[in-house]
């Protein structure tokens, strides 16, 4: 399967884009009529087509960040738990000072040792083994309270970490979650008109979609961007006459199809087998045929380039679910079809 384009946007661009996708009527207004309404709901699927792909790949990329945290928290917990193993010793040590003071008299006030003391050196000695006694007592308590202190903080900070990102994280998912309900309901839609359309053999006449900005260094490209190959060239079936003419690409119903090359749109036609399908002359005397379409967005005659987007995928004619049928042929009409993927590939086009 290939990867998705990569779209460089942060969670605030997203929330305004949804912001205004929000506010987008379900049809585009240009001018009413039957046809108006067909081009808005393509329009509105590419879009949100475009939108979900970058709702995924921020989704993607917060669930790598929890990750990351995750080994961050780790490592937080291995921290906290050194400096719990800290303020355990210092504890001991408070106890073992307290302990030898209590054995040593340490405690006895310096008015008692004067008196019991045989000589003056003899007291020195005791008032200043009771100087040690209490810095060291109150360097290790003071030691213990910032290690504590340190902890507390540590805990604080890991604890504010793991509820960004949990915050985060469910933005993301619900953002996700919302604009797939949307895309959803809107490719059946689409779906519904583009069998209306098969079942009355008549095409609605072309879409018009907002196409990409397109650059392009190689003059071919797959017929889709991101997919999953299924039937094969060659491959038999209960559905074919005889064997599959194409190569199929498994893809929702609303992706943008793209024409393989420069060439001339010889057919659009809608009914039979092929539900709503596009053929377009190349230069070197070959055609290519995008077959199963929800909407075509090319009329006849028309001249395409690399890349553009000619319609949008579907399940309509002689499908069982959603995908493109794309076929190389030798001449626009059936029974002149070649195997497409080493036909790519001799292009530059690896199918992977």
């Amino acid at each position: 399967m290939r990867s998705p384009r990569r779209h460089l946007l942060l969670v605030p661009a997203l929330l305004c884009a949804l912001a205004g996708l929000a506010g987008r009527p379900a049809f585009a207004s240009d001018g009413g009529g039957h046809g108006a309404a067909d081009t808005g709901i393509s329009a509105q699927v590419a879009r949100l087509y475009e939108d979900a792909a970058v709702a995924t790949q921020q989704y993607e990329a917060g669930r790598r960040e929890a990750e990351a945290q995750r080994g961050r928290a780790e490592r937080y917990e291995a921290l906290l738990d050194r400096e719990r193993r800290d303020i355990a010793v210092l504890h001991e040590d408070l106890g073992r000072i307290a302990r030898a003071q209590y054995r040593s008299g340490g405690g006895l006030p310096l008015t008692a040792q004067m008196i019991v003391a045989e000589d003056p050196d003899e007291l020195m000695r005791g008032q200043r083994a009771v100087w040690q006694a209490d810095l060291a007592v109150n360097n290790a308590i003071d030691k213990s309270r910032r290690a504590e202190a340190r902890l507390a903080a540590d805990e604080a900070k890991a604890a504010a970490a793991w509820e960004a990102l949990e915050r985060r994280n469910t933005e993301l998912a619900g953002i996700k979650k919302g604009i797939e309900e949307k895309l959803e309901a809107a490719q059946w839609q689409l779906q519904g008109q583009a069998d209306a359309s098969v079942a009355a053999g008549a095409c609605r006449g072309a879409v018009r979609l907002d196409q990409p900005r397109t650059d392009f260094t190689s003059a071919w490209v797959a017929p889709v961007e991101t997919y999953t190959l299924s039937a094969a060239y060659g491959s038999g079936g209960a559905r074919w006459a005889n064997r599959h003419t194409g190569q199929d690409f498994a893809v929702p119903i609303g992706t943008p199809v793209r024409a393989v090359g420069a060439g001339r749109v010889v057919k659009v036609s809608c009914g039979g087998a092929f539900g709503i399908e596009a053929v377009i002359a190349h230069a070197g005397g070959y055609y290519t045929q995008y077959a199963h379409l929800a909407a075509a967005a090319v009329d006849q005659g028309e001249q395409v380039s690399t890349g553009q987007w000619i319609g949008q995928s579907g399940s309509t004619g002689n499908s069982t679910g959603p995908h493109l049928h794309f076929e190389v042929r030798l001449t626009p009409q059936m029974g002149s079809a070649v195997d497409p993927v080493p036909w790519l590939s001799a292009r530059e086009v690896n199918l992977d």
